[in-house]
């Protein structure tokens, strides 16, 4: 069964590749610190960039940010997730690596519609690291192919699967600010 090898591997501290309902994911634990300082390292990724995170539900991202206004749980949430919409709030800071947050003291969550990431992630009982599964700069992945072989041999499993992306990547919108702001147009289009 890949999901309990890609949860025994996550709960060892390992670091997985697996599909998503956008592209193909690279991660660990959050509260792996030693794991999720790796994954950075595979991906070459600068210390100052933040990198999503994964959730199968909004309680389990109730955990990690300070609050979920209404608003963004009535506009955002119930319309958007699972699927491609990753939402920025402010984080619990001591439950969020600085890596995660890139520094400052936001955090990006999405729950992804992915039936075998939530299933991962709801057997792990924490949020999955859910950056694109590539070198930072290159290429993202949205088929098995598409990922880089150097990258797989880094990594300590890789669950095979699609994902059902037209090669888009999550919509990525700062509900930090007011109004509201688009980091990334992706999969999603959302009117402000």
């Amino acid at each position: 069964m890949e999901i309990d090898k890609a949860v025994e591997v996550l709960n060892n501290g390992g670091i997985i590749i697996f599909p998503t309902d956008t592209a193909f994911g690279i991660g660990c634990r959050i509260n792996d610190e030693k794991a999720v300082e790796r994954l950075f390292k595979i991906r070459r990724r600068p210390h100052e960039k933040a990198t999503p995170v994964l959730v199968s539900s909004i309680e389990m991202a109730r955990d990690y940010v300070l609050e979920i206004p209404q608003e963004v749980e009535e506009k955002l949430i119930k319309k958007y997730w699972p699927g491609a919409v990753t939402i920025v709030l402010p984080a619990k800071t001591e439950k969020v690596p600085v890596f995660v947050r890139g520094g400052g003291n936001t955090i990006g969550i999405r729950m992804p519609k992915n039936e075998t990431m939530l299933s991962i992630i709801r057997k792990v009982g924490v949020p999955i690291l859910g950056p694109s599964a590539n070198f930072h700069g290159n290429k993202t992945a949205y088929d098995l192919e598409d990922l880089d072989i150097e990258l797989t041999k880094l990594v300590d499993f890789v669950i095979k699967g699609e994902t059902s992306s037209e090669e888009k990547v999550s919509t990525v919108i700062d509900c930090t600010v007011k109004p509201w702001k688009i980091v990334r147009e992706g999969a999603v289009k959302i009117d402000l």
